[in-house]
């Protein structure tokens, strides 16, 4: 594995069978440090690549943010050609990552117990909606299905109101995430015992794992968590105030917080009212300090309030667009906006790695393929077939009509 150039992956070798979000993100992280990454793609290509808004290539944006530094091969996996292909190019992988329900993954002859037999050394990676055991594990699974049924949107939106979706589909890419995390640490274990293993993931196991402090607050103390707004039931002040020409989000997680938090509004007299002396006691006084504040807030602009907030180190941030983050040079420092190249050659924006190794790499350097544009190449670097033998294979079906 290479180090310098932040390529640690280098040599892997994965096969890509998964489609949409989850799975793809995780396997463009592979790609990013250095795994050569084959996407696997039917006949008419991965249902999101037609989704809008699309590219100047003609893909989508939402293809073209999960699927940077892969090769793309056409598999028409109805034929039994392309499954036995497949089947080959699994002999030579390190990892198989799919989004196939069990049944689907059993009828393409892809189980983790057939591959993992034919390749004892393969880590067999695979997602699911609802996991791999109990009643729904042959149900399908979505972003916002998977938010409803997991509790998240119980706890997302306005004080009675409607339970509202997560603008992102924070479950998808949080499930690709975890699971990069379950590949190399499934790659870095075969290098003690010389064998694969079976990773799964799922939106549900991702989503209550999520779930995090409301879940045990359930479990240990039986209080269930409601739609807090842009607040927590956890501390205030912490939330959203509404500004001359805009939004601030400002918020005192503690003690000492809270006194500069009432310096910077020039408020002493809430600083000193003993209703709102501790976090517990402005929890039970939210309904009497927050109009207080609101009205602060209401005298000054946004940029008067950051200013003021900032000097005092007291927790605050601006509500802003997608636009402003993606110029923000604090995104753009810490290489949170990067440039691919696509197949012309022209420079394409993506969205970085979340996190960083400290000699660099974590991009890759290519954009998202064209449907089957590297199918010739795969075969021969994979599995050395000559264009006589190509020629073979397409007669049979296997690379689609």
């Amino acid at each position: 594995m290479k180090t310098a150039d932040g390529k640690v992956l280098d040599g892997v070798r994965v096969v890509d069978l998964s489609r949409v979000l989850a799975g793809p993100y995780c396997a463009q992280l592979l790609a990013d440090f250095g795994a050569d990454v084959i996407k696997v793609e039917g006949p008419g290509g991965d249902e999101n690549r037609a989704w809008p808004p699309l590219g100047p290539g003609g893909d989508s944006a939402n293809f073209a943010s999960v699927n940077r530094g892969k090769r793309s091969l056409v598999l028409d996996l109805k034929t039994p050609a392309a499954r036995d292909i497949l089947l080959r190019l699994a002999g030579e992988a390190d990892v198989l990552l799919h989004s196939f329900l069990p049944d689907t993954a059993a009828r393409l002859g892809i189980s983790q117990e057939r591959l993992r037999a034919d390749n004892p050394r393969l880590v067999v990676a695979t997602i699911s909606g609802y996991g791999a055991k109990g009643p729904l594990a042959e149900k399908r699974g979505y972003d916002l299905m998977v938010q409803a049924f997991a509790g998240v949107m119980s706890t997302t939106g306005l004080p009675g109101g409607p339970p509202l979706r997560c603008g992102l589909s924070f479950i998808d890419m949080s499930t690709g995430l975890s699971l990069y995390g379950g590949i190399v640490t499934a790659l870095l274990a075969r290098t003690a015992t010389g064998q694969g293993t079976w990773v799964h993931g799922s939106l549900l196991e991702t989503a209550v794992a999520l779930l995090g402090h409301t879940a045990v607050a359930w479990m240990q103390a039986g209080v269930l968590p409601e739609p807090q707004g842009s607040g927590s039931s956890l501390l205030v002040p912490y939330q959203a105030f509404r500004c001359q020409d805009g939004i601030v989000l400002a918020g005192a997680p503690n003690d000492g917080a809270w006194f500069r938090f009432c310096d910077a509004l020039g408020c002493a007299e809430l600083a000193a009212d003993p209703r709102f002396h501790g976090n517990l006691a402005r929890v039970a006084s939210r309904e009497i300090l927050i109009p207080l504040l609101e009205r602060r807030f209401a005298l000054g602009t946004v940029a008067h309030w950051l200013e003021r907030f900032e000097a005092r180190s007291v927790a605050c941030a601006p509500v802003q667009m997608v636009d402003q983050v993606m110029r923000h040079p604090q995104v753009v420092a810490n290489a949170m906006r990067v440039r691919a190249h696509d197949v012309d050659g022209l420079e394409t924006d993506l969205v970085g790695t979340p996190f960083k190794l400290a000699w660099g790499g974590g991009v890759a350097a290519s954009a998202a393929p064209r449907l089957g544009a590297d199918t010739a190449a795969v075969m021969g670097d994979w599995l050395g077939l000559s264009e006589r033998e190509l020629g073979t294979w397409r007669q049979a079906g296997a690379f689609g009509g």
